[in-house]
């Protein structure tokens, strides 16, 4: 909150609670600046992903009408440290969509979502399957945005089925995306016999050369030690 949501807030107290009306200018002004001191990173409101959303002129309300001791300003920050903690416990970093090449700008993009559930603007994530929320699959939220990286759109997984036979490796990348699992493909082939491009198939053979059907091994380790540190590092 800044400082005019505190002293809201705290007129609010007041009216609900008269005992703490100030004796003067100088203990109002005192008193605020230690309200704000403990509230400057407190939200007015944020939302939950089961509906019971913070509101911290309820918690004020709540505290005034159930226990007999003067209300301070701890007991609204103490709450919503623990709602911040349960928000952030449910939440479930969807993929950005964002390169899955380009690590800063991977991590800013996880940083960004996380810090925006930690100051209550933004609602967290939640994986419905788990949760039960929606029946849709959760999957299909949480993959659309890197199967846009790799240059496709998402279709349900029984039509996609049909047309494998003739889109086998673009096939496998799609069900690697929509399982949240290391894609080689995203990266070049290291393989000094092959470097084959990102996105492009490992070569095999040295004058007449042909795709591969899978990845080089080192491509492999390559992609899953990258993949890993991303998550690690956000």
């Amino acid at each position: 909150m800044n400082r005019t949501e505190v002293a809201a807030l705290l007129a609010y107290a007041v009216r609900l609670d008269p005992r703490l009306t100030p004796e003067s200018q100088a203990d109002a002004a005192e008193r605020l600046d230690q309200w704000y001191e403990l509230l400057a990173d407190v939200p007015p409101t944020a939302p939950h992903p089961d509906g019971r959303d913070w509101n911290a002129a309820h918690v004020v309300k709540h505290h005034i009408s159930s226990s007999p001791y003067r209300i301070q300003p701890s007991d609204v920050s103490r709450p919503w440290h623990t709602f911040k903690a349960d928000t952030l416990g449910r939440h479930t970093d969807p993929i950005p969509p964002v390169d899955p090449n380009n690590a800063k700008a991977y991590r800013a993009a996880l940083l960004g979502t996380r810090q925006a559930v930690a100051t209550g603007q933004a609602a967290p994530s939640v994986i419905r399957e788990l949760t039960g929320g929606s029946t849709r699959d959760a999957r299909d939220e949480f993959a659309a945005a890197r199967l846009a990286a790799i240059g496709s759109t998402y279709v349900p997984r029984d039509i996609a089925d049909k047309f494998e036979p003739w889109r086998r490796a673009k096939a496998q990348r799609e069900r690697l995306a929509a399982a949240g699992k290391p894609d080689p493909l995203n990266i070049p082939c290291p393989w000094e016999a092959c470097r084959a491009a990102a996105g492009k198939p490992c070569q095999q053979g040295t004058k007449n050369r042909r795709d591969r059907p899978d990845p080089h091994p080192a491509r492999v380790d390559a992609a899953t030690a990258q993949h890993y540190a991303q998550q690690g590092a956000a």
